[in-house]
């Protein structure tokens, strides 16, 4: 039986994260989901949102911006198009992107909609995962 689980988040760009945790709670396209040790394997693609590890008393977040999860008894690579620990995102920088995003969704018909749909997901999710990090 397994004790903990070894979480990888891996990315285009490269390795991003990688520890021994106790459980890990990420965003599905079909719902969010949680891990702990000796979970049934699955694999499932995940979508903009937040991931969140606990290690002790430790908790980690993460902003994943969509790729697939591959769960296994004592492990979960989570492969994504990005991903950015909450203490690197830089707040100001979110909101911004946030407004910019709100602003291009008002100009309907002018736009591609599921694009700057896309981009208000991934702002939202930076500022929430951001104003995590601050509340520590």
């Amino acid at each position: 039986m397994a004790e903990k689980l070894k979480l990888d988040i891996v990315t285009p760009y490269g390795h991003v994260f990688t520890d021994e945790v106790d459980e890990i709670v990420a965003s599905g396209s079909e719902g969010e989901f949680g891990v702990l040790p000796d979970h049934v394997p699955f694999l499932t693609t995940l979508k903009i949102g937040m991931l969140t590890y606990k290690k002790g008393s430790e908790t980690g977040y993460f902003f994943v911006n969509s790729g697939y999860a591959e769960v296994g008894p004592d492990s979960v690579t989570i492969l994504a198009d990005s991903a950015e620990k909450s203490e690197e995102i830089d707040l100001d920088r979110a909101q911004e992107a946030m407004k910019r995003a709100e602003e291009r969704l008002k100009k309907a018909g002018e736009i591609d909609e599921a694009r700057a749909t896309a981009a208000i997901e991934r702002s939202v999710a930076r500022v929430q995962i951001a104003e995590k990090k601050q509340a520590r």
